[in-house]
């Protein structure tokens, strides 16, 4: 190499440098624009977030190339990945409530249910007997606190999308046996792709501003959960871990064995954090896993995957587990590394097109992706039943069926299902919104002995239909195809003039 390559390289370097310099200053000094279009506590709630923001946007600018090098990715040890089957084994205590009383469930509940076709929060779509998301998270802890005579509060994770909305329903709830907290997500501001400016230009949330914000991921849980007040809160009131999940996977209900294997750790060796991992089907290949990178248990999302190995990284055969997002955390731990600016999550860079045809980006982190940073972690590898989450309508015809039952606000797998598990079902575009999907029921269809549907078109279902092994049904383009009351369809292809043919 010569020495005006070196030049040149050292000169890029510098320039790059360089330019990085200007656009965090210019950044910078957007931001305290914004903060003076605000008083009082929007001011101090703004400022907050927007520290959080700066070093995410700092992180962002000294990012160069993929975030882990291919060939130092290994297996995770046996030792850190414990099956569920043995800690089920090891049986639990003749009282759980002193671990009980340690325990805080959060449930995160930042989202809308816009991809459903429900407006506001989608934590109150209702899924199961008129329960929403929120009434059977509800009903789940009060059952706890009953039964075992425990205090175990709830808190809910909410953005300036959902808040507003979720504490007025929160009201219902004030005569449960059960605390509910809520803290809110950051606020950060989305990014202009081309200048890597603010698009907002003040801090306003409504009209022509509402798309100028956005909720920064669930990695932002440890920094807003902190800013809160409330991490100090329930640390003061003796409460050691947390249970997270997402508020739409109705398989994510409190684990005690989990709860005791975390609790019976020895004392040198205390875990800080556990992830519920699954086996892999091929519905999941795109799912977080874990890996070993570094002697440290790591989360690899499919983002930070280098092109030339994605399709290795999709291989059912390599990369075996996948993260559920049900995830134990222990509350001292995160407070030192919040503390100590030590979490230093991956940085997921998503871009979008706002209604105008701007194309910006936001920054986000994703909660498991801190568990590199905690001391002692583990993967725990739990049945599937433990990841049922509703996503679409053909989630939710799954837990609305006589697949489940529902006791005690938990779904767990009908005993007259013979297979454990559950039907491969994908319902067309016309079932999409949550109000379009219910006119097509009369009733939930049995699905006891399904094994795989796919519906398209327009095609309703009458009262007490039966739906067995492999069943098609396609309405053409202009037909429609009414499923008549009682009608056992098993092996079944049903296409446009409502032929029955034999599967």
């Amino acid at each position: 190499m010569s020495v005006l390559d070196d030049i040149s390289k050292a000169g890029m370097a510098e320039f790059q440098e360089k330019l990085r310099l200007q656009h965090e200053t210019s950044m910078h000094k957007e931001l305290e624009k914004l903060l003076t279009t605000a008083k009082g506590a929007e001011q101090e709630i703004s400022k907050k977030d927007f520290e959080g923001f700066k070093n995410l946007f700092h992180r962002f600018l000294q990012v160069k190339g993929p975030s882990v090098k291919w060939d130092k990715i290994h297996k995770p040890p046996e030792d850190l990945i414990h099956p569920y089957d043995k800690i089920k084994a090891q049986g639990l205590p003749d009282s759980v409530a002193a671990s009980l009383n340690k325990l805080v469930v959060v449930k995160l509940n930042g989202g809308l249910g816009t991809s459903m076709g429900c407006k506001g929060p989608k934590s109150v779509i209702s899924v199961r007997n008129e329960n929403t998301f929120l009434d059977l998270t509800v009903h789940q802890i009060e059952h706890l606190n009953k039964t075992f005579n425990v205090d175990v509060p709830l808190v809910l994770m909410n953005s300036f999308n959902t808040d507003e909305d979720t504490k007025k329903i929160l009201q219902k709830y004030t005569h449960h046996r059960v605390h509910i907290h809520t803290f809110n997500q950051s606020r950060y501001p989305r990014i202009n792709k081309e200048s890597l400016l603010p698009v907002a230009k003040d801090l306003g949330m409504h009209g022509d501003h509402a798309d100028a914000w956005y909720p920064p991921g669930h990695g932002d849980i440890y920094a807003s959960f902190y800013n809160s007040g409330l991490l100090d809160q329930l640390i003061a009131a003796g409460k050691e871990y947390i249970f997270v999940s997402n508020i739409d996977n109705l398989g994510a209900t409190v684990d005690l064995f989990i709860l005791n294997h975390l609790m019976t750790q020895p004392k040198d060796k205390r875990c800080e954090f556990i992830m519920e991992v699954t086996d892999k089907t091929r519905a999941d290949v795109k799912g977080g896993t874990l890996i070993q990178y570094d002697d440290k248990l790591r989360l690899l999302e499919i983002a930070q995957v280098p092109k030339a190995h994605v399709d290795e990284f999709k291989s059912v055969t390599k990369f075996k587990i996948f993260n559920t997002n049900n995830l134990w955390i222990s509350l001292a731990a995160i407070k030192r590394l919040h503390e100590q600016n030590t979490m230093d999550m991956e940085i997921i860079v998503n871009p979008k097109t706002l209604d105008g045809g701007l194309n910006v980006i936001q920054l986000e982190t994703a909660v498991g992706a801190a568990i590199k940073a905690f001391d002692n972690a583990l993967g725990v590898n739990v049945p599937r039943s433990r990841f049922l989450p509703v996503k679409t309508s053909s989630d939710l015809l799954l837990v609305m069926s006589n697949l489940y039952s529902l006791d005690a606000g938990s779904l767990t797998m009908s005993k007259k299902r013979e297979f454990p598990s559950t039907p491969h079902v994908k319902l067309g575009s016309s079932f999409t919104k949550v109000h379009d999907f219910l006119t097509r029921f009369e009733s939930i269809p049995d699905m006891l002995e399904l094994d795989h549907l796919t519906v398209s078109g327009d095609v309703t279902f009458g009262k007490n239909v039966s739906l067995k092994g492999t069943v098609i049904i396609i309405a053409n383009h202009g037909d429609r195809i009414d499923i008549p009351a009682g009608a056992v369809l098993e092996n079944k292809i049903v296409s446009g003039n409502l032929r029955i043919l034999d599967h």
